[in-house]
């Protein structure tokens, strides 16, 4: 039987880099959280491959053209080498909330598109969010939903926190994408030592 492939849903800007109002135009824009690279690193090492699944409003915006958006990629791709990361490929919705497309999230069009690239069952997909939305389609989608506290939701207080899991019942937290790592990490662990095993 065809082996499951262990894969881990991520968003961008928030989880990897530094989130920005203004999105991120050009390499120099892009910087990342610190520890989020070395975390992904950690899952690869760990025989877990990573994908990006991102909102990118600002090409229907015409903030930004499809040259940036690759630009800034392959410059995010080259930080993740130099700490022995990688990430398997980066799946972008370009539309603004107006174009009507299911890709964007909160809907789960680009999720699933993952799914079907990869041949795996969403019910076995850990998604990483950032914000509600991502949450929202993480849930759309049948994906393990986890919340990390970098990016936009850095600033939220125990009760915004408890509002936003309230709307998507389930979802873990986790301090970091590094704590988030260490935790499915463990959960690895614990699976392949059975009951019993552990002390």
């Amino acid at each position: 039987m065809q082996p499951v492939v262990k894969l881990v849903i991520l968003g961008r800007d928030g989880i990897l880099n530094e989130y920005r109002d203004d999105h991120v135009k050009a390499p120099e824009e892009w910087h990342p959280i610190d520890g989020a690279l070395e975390a992904v690193a950690r899952l690869n090492h760990a025989g877990w491959h990573c994908v990006v699944a991102t909102n990118q409003s600002g090409i229907g915006r015409g903030m930004i053209d499809m040259a940036s958006v690759n630009a800034v990629h392959t410059h995010m791709l080259q930080r993740l080498m130099t700490v022995g990361g990688r990430v398997d490929a980066v799946f972008f919705c370009p539309h603004t909330p107006q174009d009507g497309c299911d890709c964007r999230k909160p809907l789960p069009g680009l999720m699933r598109e993952i799914g079907r690239r990869y041949g795996i069952d969403l019910k076995l997909v850990p998604m990483v969010a950032d914000t509600l939305r991502d949450l929202q389609a993480a849930r759309a989608a049948g994906c393990e939903a986890h919340l990390v506290l970098s990016g936009r939701s850095a600033g939220l207080d125990a009760s915004q926190i408890q509002r936003m899991l309230a709307q998507v019942p389930g979802t873990e937290v986790h301090t970091s994408l590094g704590a988030f790592a260490e935790h499915l990490l463990r959960r690895d662990h614990a699976t392949i030592s059975g009951p019993g095993e552990l002390h």
